[in-house]
């Protein structure tokens, strides 16, 4: 008796770009904004998206507003489904104020956390400190992720400082650097007060940064990810997106939405005489040469 096998997707059909590729990834990587999922939330997050994720944060300064074993638990999920995991930067800022660093470090590490953010979106933290702490993040066995920019309404990218930031954190062994933009992604950084795309200090960033692959951007929005995709292309970071969008941005990055199905087809379509005789017959010319 033969047993059949179970029909999958084609993958001209799972991925019209040809260009996504599975765990662990090196490019389009994907970080999702935890604000208090639940243990029963996050499993059917992780069951429905989690191969489309990449990171996910415990936001802000959240970590400690969990019931130790609760957030432990959370970890131990995201850990077995291949992410990264990681407090808020804002928490690390809340310990240099209280002067807590040490007792912060040891709580990652109890906790199982197995990465670390490092910012200053929000207190000055000196150039010496910032690289003290991704020395110590590594040493420790932590993916360190910094950010760049500062949280405050109207804040924009300094230009030689980011780049400054960017080389000195990647020599001193940080995996990313993330570019500000809030969970509001309107008027910081690359976004004005709408939250539209500064196409002018987005080209000054691209064009200056020696590697921009090590770029993570914060895109909350949808305009913002499709705008940022259709300029940059399915293989850039993005950032502080939320658990209900994951699989939404997973197809605009595939072009499996209208929004970039246009620029999919136009790099990937064949030319009509190799279709099926039957999809010949019902293909539109446009479908061929343009969306």
């Amino acid at each position: 008796m033969e047993v059949s096998t179970p029909l999958q997707w084609h993958s001209q059909l799972g991925d019209p770009t040809g260009q996504r590729a599975g765990k662990p990834r090196t490019a389009g990587k994907t970080m999702v904004i935890d604000k208090g999922l639940g243990l029963h939330a996050l499993e059917d997050l992780l069951q429905t998206a989690g191969p489309h994720m990449d990171m996910l944060k415990i936001g802000f300064g959240t970590s400690p507003l969990y019931e130790t074993t609760l957030l432990r638990k959370k970890i131990e999920m995201a850990k077995a489904s291949g992410l990264l995991i990681y407090p808020g930067g804002t928490f690390l800022e809340v310990a240099i104020v209280q002067q807590s660093v040490d007792h912060y470090m040891d709580m990652l590490a109890y906790l199982g956390f197995n990465g670390l953010e490092i910012s200053d979106g929000t207190i000055e933290v000196p150039r010496s400190l910032r690289s003290e702490l991704i020395r110590r993040g590594v040493d420790s066995g932590f993916t360190v992720i910094t950010e760049y920019g500062k949280k405050g309404w109207g804040s924009t990218i300094e230009l030689e400082e980011l780049i400054e930031t960017v080389l000195i954190d990647s020599e001193l062994g940080a995996e990313l650097v993330t570019i500000e933009g809030r969970e509001s992604g309107r008027g910081v950084g690359i976004y004005d007060e709408k939250g539209d795309c500064r196409d002018e200090e987005l080209d000054r960033v691209l064009s200056q940064v020696p590697s921009p692959d090590i770029l993570l951007w914060e895109a909350p929005h949808k305009e913002q990810q499709v705008h940022l995709l259709k300029r940059l292309g399915p293989g850039i970071h993005l950032g502080n997106i939320a658990p209900a969008e994951v699989i939404s941005l997973e197809a605009l990055r595939r072009g499996l939405r209208s929004d970039t199905l246009s620029q999919s087809m136009c790099e990937t379509a064949k030319p009509i005489a190799a279709m099926p005789r039957r999809l010949q017959e019902a293909a539109e010319p446009a479908w061929y040469y343009h969306i």
